[in-house]
């Protein structure tokens, strides 16, 4: 009989924590974005006629050793990489009458595509494709042949939220990933002759990932990256390119 362990207290604390650190993350980011916009057309001076105008009083001026920053070109960002380990394995099934031996897995294997907008936002799609294994003993098993082994097969869809924290080092883009979206998943507990030993309901819809990175420009349009965080996976590293 299958004892549901989905809903331990211990994840759901971390799941409210990660979700509160999103958020003040995003709002740091679209705060640090308007500032950004209010100094740039705000602080400047004005020409009028050709005559140079200080700005108005009380409003803020540029530094004179400050060098005018480049305007922003939008860029289209793909990303894909590989995720360890898979978290999907905490949804396989504990049962009263038999213990879980080790999981063996795979990925999940990721992919991202993303629209900056703007110096400090991003927006788009991330997937993900993991699976995950692992064999069953009954109690009363004195061998090392399991009586049954579960599997987990996952895709995942997400909508994704990159907050990019502001720096002057261009080739390194410290940032926030927030992504939540739906699951696709493919479960089976089958014994060795393939016949299903339980058949049970689907763990969540509810896809997420929540992670802080730094992504590190080798060139104008390619670079690596490097991610932790929760949900899908815990640690995360692979290819990013600019178009």
């Amino acid at each position: 009989m299958p004892v549901d362990n989905h809903t331990d207290k211990s994840l759901f604390i971390m799941k409210k924590q990660l979700l509160i650190l999103a958020i003040l993350c995003t709002a740091f980011a679209v705060e640090s974005e308007a500032q950004y916009r209010y100094h740039y057309y705000y602080g400047r001076p004005r020409v009028r006629s050709g005559v140079r105008v200080a700005p108005s009083p009380g409003r803020a001026q540029p530094r004179k050793s400050t060098p005018k920053k480049a305007a922003f070109q939008p860029t289209l960002n793909l990303s894909i990489g590989y995720g360890f380990p898979n978290i999907d394995k905490n949804y396989l099934y504990n049962f009263y009458d038999a213990y879980r031996g080790n999981p063996a897995q795979t990925g999940p294997i990721t992919g991202a595509i993303d629209y900056q907008f703007s110096r400090n936002m991003s927006i788009g799609f991330m997937g993900t494709y993991g699976k995950v294994s692992a064999p069953y003993y009954t109690y009363s098993n004195n061998t090392n042949k399991p009586d049954f082994t579960g599997k987990l097969e996952n895709w995942s869809v997400m909508l994704n939220i990159m907050t990019y924290f502001p720096t002057n080092n261009r080739k390194v883009e410290p940032y926030l990933r927030t992504a939540i979206g739906v699951n696709s998943w493919k479960q089976d507990y089958i014994n060795e002759t393939g016949e299903k030993v339980y058949d049970l309901a689907n763990p969540s819809d509810l896809a997420y990932q929540a992670s802080l990175g730094a992504r590190f420009n080798i060139s104008k349009n390619a670079g690596l990256y490097i991610e932790g965080g929760y949900g899908k996976y815990i640690l995360n590293g692979g290819l990013t390119l600019k178009f």
